[in-house]
């Protein structure tokens, strides 16, 4: 089904969540697209990463292994799409699952609006990264992590 501007309607492939968080825009920046910072808080509750490579700019790989709390090792490729500082960042996961995300920074005085949206190949793909990976609770853990860190900034 078409939208009125003749775009597919994906609602039924999305993971959306947005979050005020107390931090100034330049804060949330840095903290998202610096590796000795993402890595303190990326990945769901128990996660610990090693960053390979996070080479923030378009054309740009990111390649991460998160470390699961049960051992397991989960890696990570993604190429970045587009990146506007401090207002955008779109990166295409290329390891399973696929998914495009794009994140929006919107300065809001000294707050920042954080909303971020993941868009799967398919809805097959969603459900199943949904409810196998429970990638919707993972999803909120991890903005969680964000703004504690960025607390203690």
């Amino acid at each position: 089904m078409a939208t009125e501007t003749n775009k597919p309607d994906t609602s039924d492939r999305e993971l959306i969540i947005s979050r005020t968080l107390n931090a100034p825009v330049a804060l949330v920046w840095e903290v998202w697209t610096n590796p000795d910072h993402i890595k303190n808080w990326w990945g769901p509750n128990g996660f610990t990463n090693t960053i390979a490579v996070m080479d923030v700019q378009p054309g740009g790989e990111w390649d991460l292994v998160m470390h699961g709390p049960d051992g397991t090792d989960y890696n990570n490729k993604s190429i970045f799409k587009e990146v506007v500082q401090n207002e955008r960042i779109v990166y295409e996961h290329i390891s399973a699952p696929k998914f495009l995300t794009t994140i929006t920074f919107t300065a809001e005085g000294d707050k920042t609006h954080l909303k971020w949206h993941m868009l799967f190949e398919s809805k097959e793909q969603f459900e199943q990264v949904v409810k196998v990976f429970r990638a919707d609770e993972g999803l909120k853990q991890n903005i969680e992590k964000l703004e504690k860190y960025l607390a203690a900034q």
